[in-house]
């Protein structure tokens, strides 16, 4: 799906067990960090660390953060294919996502987006917030001073604020408890319907 447009769609059929293992593992605050793979211009891999945000209201699609100034921002805009990898410890259950990346930057002319943007802006904390303020990163380290800049405001997001979205395609369910191990693979056609597959683990 094209993520200007912006249909309504069905729960996927693995929304359920990932919903089940956010809430079985909701006590561990790392349990909503995940790994989060792109490519560099150059074709050689990348990974890193991010936080799960949510859900994009009435869709499928997963929700993150990011700065517009960050190395990734641009891998997607070259590569908008990625996966994630997600490993919730108290229940041993593993789900990778396979997808395509959009960012929702400060010019986004969809309404719904935007909304999108400035919801989550809203939603995160100072903390999270206040780290937009920082100078640019990735460059060379500069005097402590310059990341103690005042807090910015709640209610409009600064401009290097990016809404990322992953719009899967494909979901791998695998349970690591019991032996055998269960797996399950998720896929999405062209019609924009999912199959379930039982695979060996």
């Amino acid at each position: 799906m094209e993520l200007n447009s912006l249909e309504e769609e069905e729960l996927a059929p693995w929304r359920s067990p990932l919903a089940r293992a956010i809430h079985k593992n909701r006590s561990l605050t790392y349990a909503r960090y995940l790994q989060l793979a792109t490519a560099t211009p150059e074709g050689q891999p990348t990974n890193r660390t991010i936080v799960f945000r949510g859900f994009l209201e009435q869709t499928n699609q997963l929700k993150f953060i990011t700065d517009s100034r960050s190395q990734k921002v641009q891998e997607i805009e070259k590569n908008a294919w990625s996966e994630i990898c997600w490993y919730f410890p108290k229940t041993r259950e593993q789900f990778r996502l396979k997808g395509k990346l959009a960012l929702v930057q400060a010019d986004n002319p969809h309404p719904k987006l935007a909304k999108a943007r400035q919801t989550t802006w809203q939603e995160i904390s100072d903390n999270a917030r206040q780290q937009f303020t920082w100078p640019h990163p990735g460059k060379s380290k500069v005097q402590a001073s310059a990341f103690k800049l005042l807090p910015p405001d709640k209610a409009s997001p600064l401009f290097n604020f990016c809404l990322l979205l992953l719009d899967p395609t494909k979901v791998e369910h695998l349970e690591l408890r019991k032996e055998p191990q269960n797996r399950w693979l998720y896929q999405i056609d062209i019609y924009r319907t999912w199959t379930t597959q039982e695979i060996n683990p």
